[in-house]
Parts: structure tokens; C-alpha cells; sequence
């Protein structure tokens, strides 16, 4: 029943933050990551072993014996298909595999990001409007850290199990030669082989979707708690005046115009303070998130352009399964940077359309400093050079085609 009930836990039933990062680090603990310092009982010593164990069949296949075959193998057979071929499924292995090297090398700031988070959702008050707003935000966010999870493995799976369902015996990729099992298809060289790949890909798929499902999570938080922000100054001069009405009015203790606007503005100049605290809580967030992943983000990008170039250069009837994974990957980043940017747009909005124009001069300057703040959008950028987005995606994209064009023409 226990298990069942930490089972439903990852569903969209349960979508609040801490749980979803209860999820999150349980399925990285299982590659000894631990980002929640809370929890201080001893990774199992079969992870260990078992991170040990893929990660050095991801260097020995998909680093050593990758960079052996294109510029030593390749050269002597001058089968530079395979050569393109090999070598774009090494590079769009690096997309993921450096948010894991950034989060093991960063990991007591991700754990006090973690920390700092849960501390954000402890200061909502449960069962409020806000927290509700939060909540619905959350069930979309969870909802796309779960579909990019199983697309990613899901690719994962299926490009292992390929080889399984041909008749024959046949690699994940057929012409890869991994150093020193030649020939690569005769026992035993091809059970070690086809095991090291597996293993390899292992390491290539799980602990990569896990630390971008982390960032979905934690930047999906501060896309939530801002579209709740907005909502909450859109609603703010409402319920000053319900506040007023039920405390006050409703007993006749107070008649007075003078009197009522004070109260108002009073409860007003409340609710501004703890907007200003969340406001500033989630910038400070958001930048920490940014510090530890944008170099991961750009260089993950650097190889994107690269493993496509290669991809396309390859024949997509060869790349087919290779092009989803290295795509999904970035576009999920862009995906998350730009929900954030249009959460900070409306947030933005909504202070400028909050009935400013009813406040007392003093709210009106908080006014008026919140919207100078809020102009300033909440974003992540890639290695700090550029804002990411849509428009990055698209620019990518289209350099991405420049460069294979003239290549190929080159080549022809």
C-alpha cells in the first residue's frame, strides 16, 4: 500500500512543489545525486556502483572509441558517411549528459536552491487564492516535466531495443566499430559490445532527463508564483474594499470617506509588501538557477548545432532517431525560458492594470517601483549572451540549415 501510494506520487494528482522535487530527487538519488539536503540516509551502494558502471561505458564508447573511428578508422576506409553518422551521435550525447556534470559539481548550490525553494512555498499560505493559482500552474508545469521525461527514455528505449526486433544480428548502429571488439559481430565481442552501448546509453538518457526535469520543476515554480502574483494585484483593490466591508461596514463602526480610505489603503500597502517579498524572492531564485545551468545551456547549444549539422550530413534516414533527442532537449530549455518570459510579461501587465489610480500616493509609489522592477523580465540566458526563448530556437534553427547547406554544397 506504502509503495503504491509513493508510486502515485509522481501523477498529476499530487503536483504541489514539494512534492514534485520529492520526485525529482528520488529518481537522481538513484544516480547518487542528492539535491535535498533533508534527506540524510545513505545512497544505496549499488547506485555507486551502477553510475560508475555507465558512466565509463558512455567515456570508452561514446567519447574514446567515437573519436577513434571519425578521425582514425574513417580515414583509412574514407567511409565518411559512417564517419558523419558516429560522430553526430557522439556530440548530441554531450546536450544532456553536462547539466549532470554541472549539477554534480554545483551540487551544494542546486541543494540550497532546493532548500531556498521550499522555503518560497512555505511562505504561501495553504488553501488561499494564491496557493490554489499556484497549484494549477504546477499541474501544467509537472505535466511537461512527464511528457519531455518519457519522450527522452522512451527514445532511449527504443533505440536500444531496435537492434532486437531485426532479423539477424545487428548494433544500435550497424556500422559503429566500438576499439578493440573487432569484429564486432561475432561472440563474444558482440554481447560486450551491445551491453557497453547499453550501458552507455544509459548514462546518455537518465540522468540527463532528470536534471532537466529538475530545471522544468524549479523554473515552472517561478512561472507559477508569477502568474499568481498577477492575479493577486489584479484582485488587490477588490479586496481591499471586501476587507473594508466585512471588518468594518457591515457593523456601521465606520462612516467616515477619510476614514474608509485609510483603512483601504492600509490593507492595500499589506498586501504590496508581501508581493514586493515574493516578487524579489523569485528573481533572486531564478538568477541562482541561472548561474548554475546557463554554461551547461550554452554549451549544450554549441553542440546542438554541431550534432545536427553532422545529423543532416548523415542522411535523416540514418539520424532518424537521433535528431528527436538532441532536439527535445534544447527545445524544452527554450520552452521553459520563454513561459517564464511571458509569466514576468503578465505579471507585468497586471501591475499596471491593478486600479493604481485609487491608491494613496504613498501605495502609488510602491506601485511605481513594483512595475520598474517587473519591466526588468525574469529570464535565463544562454552562457549570458543570449535571452532563451522562441526567437533563440528559431536562430539556432536557422543556422543550423546556413551551415548544412553550405556544407553539402561544398561536399557535392
Amino acid at each position: 500500500m506504502k509503495l503504491w501510494q509513493s508510486i502515485r506520487e509522481f501523477g498529476l494528482e499530487y503536483c504541489d512543489l514539494p512534492t514534485t522535487l520529492q520526485n525529482v530527487a528520488s529518481l537522481l538519488r538513484a544516480i547518487t545525486l542528492n539535491i535535498d539536503s533533508r534527506h540524510t540516509a545513505r545512497i544505496p551502494f549499488i547506485c555507486y556502483v551502477m553510475t560508475v558502471v555507465i558512466t565509463l561505458s558512455y567515456f570508452y564508447v561514446f567519447l574514446v572509441s567515437m573519436a577513434w573511428f571519425v578521425f582514425v578508422r574513417s580515414a583509412e576506409t574514407r567511409d565518411y558517411l559512417a564517419a558523419m553518422v558516429v560522430l553526430s551521435l557522439g556530440i548530441s550525447s554531450e546536450i544532456g549528459t553536462l547539466k549532470f556534470f554541472y549539477t554534480f559539481i554545483y551540487i551544494k548550490k542546486v541543494q540550497r536552491i532546493v532548500r531556498e525553494y521550499l522555503e518560497c512555498d512555505h511562505m504561501v499560505v495553504p488553501e488561499s487564492r494564491f496557493a490554489d493559482n499556484v497549484l494549477k500552474t504546477m499541474r501544467n508545469v509537472k505535466k511537461r516535466a512527464i511528457l519531455y521525461w518519457v519522450v527522452v527514455i522512451g527514445n532511449g528505449v527504443v533505440y536500444v531495443t531496435k537492434p532486437l526486433f531485426m532479423s539477424g544480428r545487428h548494433h544500435m548502429e550497424d556500422r559503429y566499430i566500438v576499439y578493440g571488439l573487432e569484429p564486432m559481430f561475432e561472440s563474444p565481442n558482440y554481447e560486450v559490445a551491445y551491453f557497453l552501448m547499453m550501458f552507455g546509453l544509459c548514462f546518455i538518457c537518465y540522468p540527463p532527463a532528470n536534471v532537466t526535469v529538475f530545471l522544468i520543476v524549479v523554473v515552472g515554480y517561478t512561472e507559477a508564483q508569477m502568474i499568481a502574483l498577477g492575479e493577486e494585484m489584479l484582485r488587490i483593490w477588490e479586496d481591499a474594499v471586501a476587507h473594508y466591508n466585512n471588518k468594518y461596514h457591515t457593523v456601521g463602526a465606520l462612516t467616515n470617506s477619510s476614514e474608509k480610505n485609510k483603512i483601504i489603503n492600509q490593507y492595500v500597502k499589506f498586501r504590496l509588501t508581501e508581493i514586493i517579498k515574493m516578487h524579489t524572492t523569485n528573481i533572486q531564485l531564478l538568477r541562482q538557477v541561472e548561474f548554475v545551468f546557463r554554461s551547461a545551456i550554452a554549451m549544450g547549444y554549441v553542440f546542438l548545432v554541431l550534432g545536427l549539422i553532422a545529423e543532416l550530413l548523415g542522411g535523416l534516414e540514418n539520424t532518424y532517431l537521433q535528431i528527436p533527442f538532441a532536439l527535445i532537449q534544447v527545445l524544452v530549455d527554450c520552452y521553459t525560458g520563454q513561459k517564464v518570459m511571458d509569466a514576468s510579461s503578465l505579471f507585468e501587465q497586471a501591475v499596471y492594470d491593478c486600479k493604481w489610480e485609487n491608491f494613496d500616493k504613498s501605495n502609488m509609489k510602491t506601485v511605481l517601483l513594483i512595475l520598474q522592477n517587473s519591466q526588468k523580465s525574469m529570464r535565463l540566458s544562454v552562457g549570458g549572451i543570449t535571452v532563451l526563448g522562441f526567437s533563440c530556437m528559431m536562430s539556432v534553427m536557422k543556422s543550423i540549415y546556413s551551415a548544412y547547406a553550405t556544407l553539402r554544397t561544398t561536399m557535392s
